[in-house]
């Protein structure tokens, strides 16, 4: 099958149809969304792993046009962000745009016609005027290469490929890593198995979690009331973006919120020794901050043990860590979240004059312009691009920014009647010196640890450097000064 669209949306996660929205609400019917799995919803319908639930609050885990005064805690978990995508799915009508079980193997830029031809694993080829890629970066597991693994006979499988047919309940389980997935299935499951040995390379530091369940009268002021919701959520707004001053502007600040951390762990954990392995001996915020209340305690249960030897190889029936110990075990479970700045690696992406984009990041390391444009391929769009993560607040919140800035590009391609989009390279050189010296001043490259937030290089490629409002000033109108707008041959002949 071939068809022929003027904008190609890939992926249904917040990022994918939060454009489909935006085209919706905007007039534009000629787009189709492309999901290479079943159903819709992203990293919230792949991660099922029990406890799974959200680390921002609820209210402000959501589209700002499309507030849900039904969440029902404070934290919302999986089944529930899970629904509100499917139901706001389901209001927009956006299941008549989707083309599921449809994954796309490639694209390749047409510079005479002016289009992206794109292809799909599944044989169908699209081309379209413009190609936006809401896939972010959550969703290739990082599974490590362990020594020995293939000799494993077993049960092995990552949090966010949970096999739920397998029952834990007896087993002898290994849980690899301590990431934000470790931290919220592991207390689920400790009163399950016979046995669970946690390996730790890197202690995380964990705050409480303020958690709770949502009063009926709240629900019911927010639905009667909107208004509260919404001054309610811009409350939870501020107060979260008031974190960025330790990951951005001073990271002396994040010793505050270390002492809260410290002060966490002690009223949960007695004992010194473990304590000791549980401590961070880096800057907060340099990794991932998680929350958690049930966690530490989890760890001190009789059938859990916390590993810091490392993991030295892999049998048949056991895992020999660095000490020369073997552990006897039924199932390794992976915690070891995602190829992040490598997950471009895998895009079969060719631009002007074919050149490969992964090839040239991998090169040349990750540039884009506000993480949604990259010089030398017209009419391709990213949402949740480089640079775009959060480390203290929602990205849904970049999300919107980012829809908004494709949705003026297209406007703008129309409004000169060109064909072609493509930011000039000197404005995003600029924009990524710019850039990269913010980054230096930031927690991530000075808080003494190593995340997935860099690259090989050490260069921070995932987050953004300073508080979201100025990201949404910065990208609240598209200049056309910034691009080289360009017609099609056939057109500029016409003309």
């Amino acid at each position: 099958m071939h068809r022929e669209v003027k904008v190609l949306v890939v992926g249904t996660g917040f990022a994918g149809l939060g454009m489909a929205i935006e085209l919706k609400r905007t007039g534009e019917r000629d787009f189709v969304v492309l999901e290479k799995a079943g159903d819709l919803g992203g990293t919230w319908r792949d991660n099922s792993y029990p406890g799974c639930a959200c680390d921002v609050p609820s209210h402000m885990y959501s589209y700002s046009f499309e507030l849900n005064p039904k969440w029902s805690r404070m934290f919302a978990k999986q089944p529930e962000i899970w629904d509100y995508l499917k139901r706001i799915a389901d209001k927009y009508r956006l299941r008549d745009h989707i083309r599921f079980n449809t994954k796309v193997s490639g694209a390749k830029w047409d510079e005479g016609a002016k289009v992206w031809h794109v292809k799909t694993e599944g044989g169908d080829t699209y081309t379209a005027k413009a190609v936006v890629a809401g896939v972010g970066a959550l969703h290739i597991p990082n599974i490590p290469n362990l020594p020995g693994i293939d000799e494993f006979e077993g049960k092995a499988f990552h949090s966010a490929q949970w096999d739920h047919d397998y029952d834990l309940k007896g087993k002898k389980v290994a849980v690899v890593g301590t990431g934000a997935s470790a931290i919220q299935f592991v207390p689920q499951i400790a009163d399950d198995v016979e046995k669970l040995t946690l390996f730790q390379r890197t202690p995380p530091w964990i705050l409480p979690k303020t958690d709770r369940s949502i009063n009926t009268w709240e629900q019911k002021l927010f639905r009667a009331v909107p208004a509260t919701q919404r001054l309610y959520r811009n409350f939870v707004y501020w107060m979260r973006e008031s974190n960025v001053l330790g990951f951005a502007v001073n990271p002396k600040i994040m010793e505050f919120a270390q002492k809260i951390a410290k002060r966490h762990m002690h009223s949960q954990v007695r004992d010194p020794r473990l304590r000791a392995k549980l401590t961070p001996d880096y800057t907060m915020g340099c990794k991932r901050v998680l929350i958690s209340n049930d966690y530490y305690p989890a760890l001190q249960k009789r059938a859990v043990t916390l590993n810091t030897d490392g993991i030295a190889e892999v049998k048949a029936h056991s895992i020999v860590d660095k000490a020369g110990v073997e552990h006897e075990v039924d199932a390794i479970i992976y915690g070891t979240g995602f190829h992040v700045v490598d997950s471009f690696d895998y895009l079969d992406i060719q631009g002007k004059g074919g050149k490969d984009l992964a090839k040239s990041w991998k090169q040349k390391g990750i540039e884009t312009y506000y993480g949604i444009t990259v010089s030398g391929f017209p009419n391709l769009f990213f949402l949740l691009g480089p640079n775009t993560g959060l480390g203290h607040n929602s990205v849904i919140f970049m999300i919107e920014s980012q829809i908004r800035y494709v949705r003026q590009c297209l406007n703008l391609l129309d409004r000169h009647r060109a064909d072609e989009l493509d930011v000039r390279p000197d404005v995003q050189a600029r924009f990524n010196r710019q850039l990269h010296k913010k980054l230096t001043k930031g927690v991530w490259t000075q808080g003494g640890c190593t995340s997935w937030y860099l690259d090989a290089q050490g260069i921070n490629r995932s987050v953004w450097p300073g508080a979201t409002w100025r990201y949404w000033m910065r990208t609240k109108n598209v200049k056309a000064e910034d691009f080289t707008l360009t017609r099609a041959r056939k057109a500029r002949v016409d003309a």
